[in-house]
């Protein structure tokens, strides 16, 4: 039965993911989503694997733009197939179930544990170095506030959509005056005319061509997030409309931010500073805000929270919607009877959250996970150039030209290729990993194969589990 077709007190009663994303929301979650520890941590990875100040200003410069092809071409295909979920449900609806359940699986088995962890950890550093400095704080302490933290943010979104929307509205906030301390100061610098770091910005010599895709990794890392507007399409108030808007005004503002922060940071802190620096805000920070500086380390960890809060409310819908369509244990595709929230798949992204931040640093992980990552984003744009020829007539609220997904994935998959080359332990592995789920998605969708008794012990759990957690499937088709 369709949303429109139900009587306003049959909505009101039902059970369903209602739709609270306005615009402004929307703006904010996308925003908030991109702007994490990236910003304030990459600028080192970037500059390390470009070799020269004008070449990673380019980088910079190149991401915010293939980031807007990207999110540009989600915006085509998330107005025209208005289901949540995403990256899986784009592959499901254009490449096929196969490359659905790998992105599926790679999500939550290693990209989402993974980033978030490394989020967590990153706020837990932040949140608590002043009250330690000069020295460095103890890792326990650190891995205790990660912790504490995703715990934190999993409870609120199980709790309310509002909340956390709200949540994500003030953090972005937050995240906003955190890069304004840092473009000013940088910027009245520049022009007081210190511009000796900018001498020889373009010297190539320590360029190595085999490490420049590394370098769009980083800067990569800091943009990413664009996407999870879609993962959120059925919750939207106007998906047609606001899904484009949100992401060029998002794109557009951050990446201006991020040229001015790399100006700001390249303006009061030489090349050897910043590629000595464990975190180039903080060292930004200590030259230009002298006894304040903790501040700068505090935003730092607010940011963080905001993209981890964004990263989890968007990440959970995929996670519902495959369970939807029978990709998952149904238990996954349903919803608190009076919170309205995806509480289990929320829920099952604690314990290999739990696990990562265990293991400890996790930010060698980037060029790990980021091979499937681009791997997958690029297939999904394959996908929409398919399904715009495969489908001409089929109505498009917002299209965009076939160059734009056209050039998003030849450059995606240009840069898995040259990983595999430059990073071929970490890309290897990344790989491996994904192809680990073809025996997961054998069982998940012939389990009729499976012996009776595993079914029936399977059923058995999944009731206990529903009537322990208070959920049910959800009532009202929202798409």
């Amino acid at each position: 039965m369709g949303l429109s077709k139900d009587p306003p007190e049959k909505k009101d009663e039902a059970v369903y993911l209602r739709k609270k994303i306005t615009l402004l929301r929307a703006i904010s979650l996308t925003i908030g989503s991109i702007i994490g520890s990236g910003i304030f941590i990459s600028p080192k990875g970037v500059l390390k694997n470009s070799g020269s100040v004008g070449l990673s200003l380019i980088v910079w410069v190149a991401c915010g733009i293939l980031s807007m092809f990207g999110a540009l071409s989600y915006a085509d295909i998330g107005t025209t197939i208005k289901k949540s979920g995403g990256h899986y449900i784009y592959l499901l609806e254009t490449l096929g179930p196969v490359p659905a359940f790998l992105r599926l699986w790679a999500e939550f088995v290693m990209i989402r544990p993974a980033n978030i962890a490394v989020g967590c950890l990153a706020f837990g550093r932040y949140l608590i170095e002043p009250f330690f400095a000069p020295c460095h704080a103890p890792s326990v302490t650190i891995k205790l506030i990660s912790v504490i933290c995703i715990t934190f943010i999993i409870a609120l979104n199980c709790w309310s959509v509002s909340w956390s929307a709200n949540v994500q509205m003030l953090f972005t906030v937050l995240k906003l005056v955190a890069i304004g301390l840092i473009i000013v100061p940088g910027i009245i610098a520049l022009g007081k005319g210190h511009t000796e770091n900018f001498q020889n910005m373009f010297d190539t010599t320590s360029l190595k061509l085999t490490e420049l895709p590394l370098a769009f990794y980083s800067g990569m890392f800091a943009y990413s997030g664009w996407f999870y507007i879609n993962f959120v399409t059925e919750e939207m108030i106007n998906p047609e409309r606001n899904i484009p808007i949100t992401v060029i005004v998002s794109l557009i503002l951050i990446t201006i931010c991020y040229l001015l922060a790399n100006v700001s940071y390249y303006t009061i802190l030489t090349v050897d500073e910043i590629l000595a620096s464990e975190a180039v805000a903080v060292t930004f920070a200590d030259q230009t805000l002298k006894h304040f500086s903790s501040v700068i380390s505090i935003l730092v960890s607010m940011s963080c929270f905001g993209a981890l809060n964004g990263g989890i409310f968007a990440s959970s819908r995929m996670l519902f919607a495959a369970a939807r369509e029978g990709h998952w244990p149904f238990l996954f595709s349903m919803i608190h009877v009076r919170r309205n929230t995806p509480l289990p798949a929320l829920l099952l992204m604690m314990p290999l959250v739990f696990l990562m931040i265990s293991i400890g640093d996790l930010y060698g992980l980037l060029n790990f996970y980021s091979f499937s990552r681009w791997l997958f984003l690029g297939l999904v744009t394959l996908g929409l150039m398919i399904h715009q020829r495969r489908y001409p007539h089929l109505p498009r609220p917002f299209k965009v030209p076939l160059i734009i997904p056209f050039m998003f994935t030849t450059l995606s998959l240009f840069i898995v290729g040259m990983s595999l080359y430059s990073d071929p332990v970490n890309t290897g592995i990344g790989c491996a990993i994904t192809l680990s789920g073809l025996p997961v998605y054998y069982l998940t969708v012939h389990k009729s194969r499976l012996p009776r008794q595993w079914t029936d012990v399977f059923y058995y759990l999944t009731v206990k589990l529903q009537v322990l957690m208070e959920v049910i499937p959800q009532e009202i088709q929202t798409y």
